[in-house]
């Protein structure tokens, strides 16, 4: 069974007499332990397709279930506690608390699962460690650079070990050499710890670090490539527009 199931997934938007049909009769699914990247234009519904799976919207219809759980089935409280539990995101901005330290911003959702003080403390000054920030746990954002700051966020999206963690263009907002960083981390987590990423991005260099990448084209996934390479990636976005 796959660790993300998705079948027949639609959502629409509607503003004023528009309704646009952003994902249409969408299908999917991610393996548990494999890193995944979904590729395509501005405003072909990448990022729409991972709110969706994440729990921060809800589909118009199709299933959506992650390990095993459809989320349709939750209700608002319920979503909460998915998200709370099962999902870790991370943001092209990284959207840390300005009051709180690097630590504490890693420490926050395990302390929201009700981890005692100890235990999060310890991972988090692990977690720290891992993406190089060993020397900056007690920095603020504002004492850390855009990159410092992008390498909080994905310890913090991996601090509660979640089934899934779900990336919007994480290196967006970076430059190149900051963004490969940001990425090998990524990698490493897939690789050693057996985590599960599903990062949506429209850079191809990006997307060569995923295990699969899937082509995003008018709502649909229209093609899928194994072992992919920056040039492979950016020939077959040329063939489909993007």
């Amino acid at each position: 069974m796959p660790l993300v199931h998705v079948a027949g997934l639609n959502k629409f938007y509607t503003g004023g007499t528009a309704r646009l049909h952003v994902l249409r009769d969408l299908d999917v699914d991610v393996a548990e332990g494999e890193m995944v990247a979904v590729v395509g234009a501005s405003g072909v519904g990448k990022s729409t397709l991972l709110h969706l799976l994440g729990g921060l919207d809800r589909a118009d219809s199709g299933v959506v279930e992650v390990a095993g759980r459809p989320l349709a089935d939750l209700n608002d409280a319920g979503l909460v506690a998915f998200r709370n539990r099962q999902v870790g995101f991370v943001f092209q901005f990284h959207h840390l608390l300005p009051e709180f330290t690097a630590l504490e911003n890693v420490e926050m959702p395990m302390r929201i699962g009700g981890l005692p003080l100890g235990e999060a403390r310890a991972r988090a000054t692990e977690l720290l460690a891992r993406v190089g920030l060993a020397e900056r746990v007690e920095h603020r954002p504002s004492m850390m650079s855009g990159g410092e700051q992008q390498r909080v966020a994905v310890a913090r999206a991996l601090a509660s070990r979640p089934a899934m963690v779900f990336a919007d263009e994480p290196t967006g907002n970076l430059d190149s050499r900051t963004g490969g960083e940001i990425l090998s981390f990524m990698r490493s987590a897939v690789d050693e710890l057996g985590q599960t990423i599903v990062m949506v991005t429209h850079d191809a260099s990006a997307a060569s670090y995923a295990d699969t990448v899937l082509f995003l084209e008018d709502g649909r996934i229209v093609d899928s490539m194994a072992t992919p390479t920056p040039d492979r990636i950016l020939d077959r976005m040329k063939q489909f527009g993007n």
